[in-house]
C-alpha cells in the first residue's frame, strides 16, 4: 500500500512562481498553501491548482511550515517553497520511496540551482541535500531566523533524483537576497552568542571563495561557477560583518 502525500508550500508574492511549483506536484494527493498576507496575485493563482490554501500572519520560516505541515491531510509531507519543481523523475522516486521503505522516516533530496544560464553542479550549491520529504508524525522545523531545517526522530534516506531550484532572476537579484538574508544570518548568530571579529571578516571570506571555487570545482562551471564562488564569499563577509555592527552599535537597530 502506497502512503498519500501532501505537498506543502508557504508563499508572500509569488504570483510569478507559484503556478510553476504547483504544476510539478499536480500528481500530489493533497496540496496545501499557506500564504502570509501576499499583496500580488498568489492566493488567486494558488486556487486554481488546489482549494487548500490558507492565509497566516509571518511568524517566521520554520512556524510557517510547521502550520502548513499541520495542516496536511497525509502523514507523509513534501514541503517545498515556490521557486522549486518536482521534474517527472523525482515524482517516481517519491512514489517508489513511500512503497518501498516504510521503516524509513525521512528522505534528503539533492538540488540543483538554475543561475546564469546553465544548472549548477559544483560549488557550496551542489548537491545541497535538502531534508523535504518526511512523516510529520516524527517531525518538526526548526526557528531558525533563515535556513531553517526540519528534524526527523528516525531512520533517514536519500534520493538520486533532483529538486530543481529557480533561486534568481538575475544579479541583482542574487545581491538583494544575499542582503536579506545576511541581516536574517547575523540575528540568529547574534542569538546563539556568536562574536565577529576583524579576523573572521578577513580570513573566512577568502577561505570560503577557495573552497567553492577549487575543492567543490566552481570552475568547471565556468563563468557562473566563479560569480557563485565570489558570491559566497561576500555573503559570509556580509553576515560577519552585519554581526560585528550589531555588536559594535546596538542601539541603532
Amino acid at each position: 500500500m502506497v502512503a498519500g502525500l501532501s505537498v506543502v508550500v508557504i508563499t508572500k508574492n509569488e504570483a510569478d512562481n507559484i503556478s510553476g511549483v504547483l504544476e510539478s506536484v499536480a500528481w500530489a494527493d493533497d496540496i496545501v498553501v499557506v500564504d502570509s498576507e501576499s499583496t500580488d496575485d498568489t492566493v488567486a493563482i494558488a486556487r486554481r491548482y488546489t482549494d487548500r490554501v490558507f492565509t497566516r500572519t509571518w511568524e517566521g520560516y520554520g512556524a510557517q511550515k510547521n502550520y502548513a505541515t499541520g495542516l496536511a491531510a497525509h502523514d507523509w509531507v513534501l514541503s517545498l517553497d515556490a521557486d522549486e519543481r518536482v521534474p517527472p523523475e523525482l515524482a517516481a522516486e517519491i512514489g517508489e520511496a513511500l512503497r518501498r521503505s516504510p521503516a524509513l522516516k525521512g528522505y534528503r533530496i539533492p538540488r540543483t540551482t538554475r543561475y546564469l544560464g546553465r544548472w549548477i553542479r559544483s560549488t557550496d550549491w551542489y548537491p545541497d541535500y535538502q531534508l523535504r520529504l518526511y512523516d510529520r508524525r516524527v517531525s518538526a522545523w526548526n526557528a531558525r531566523f533563515v535556513h531553517e531545517s526540519v528534524t526527523v526522530q528516525g531512520r533517514v534516506g536519500t534520493l538520486s533524483s533532483e529538486i530543481r531550484h529557480y533561486a534568481y532572476d538575475d544579479l541583482s537579484d542574487h545581491l538583494a537576497t544575499i542582503n536579506h538574508y545576511t541581516t536574517l544570518a547575523a540575528r540568529q548568530m547574534e542569538a546563539e552568542h556568536r562574536r565577529a571579529g576583524l579576523t573572521d571578516l578577513i580570513v573566512h571570506p577568502p577561505l570560503v571563495f577557495f573552497r567553492n571555487y577549487l575543492l567543490r570545482r566552481g570552475f568547471r562551471d565556468g563563468g557562473p561557477g566563479l560569480v557563485i564562488s565570489l558570491m559566497n564569499a561576500y555573503y559570509v563577509f556580509l553576515k560577519f560583518a552585519k554581526l560585528w555592527e550589531q555588536q559594535r552599535h546596538p542601539a541603532d537597530r
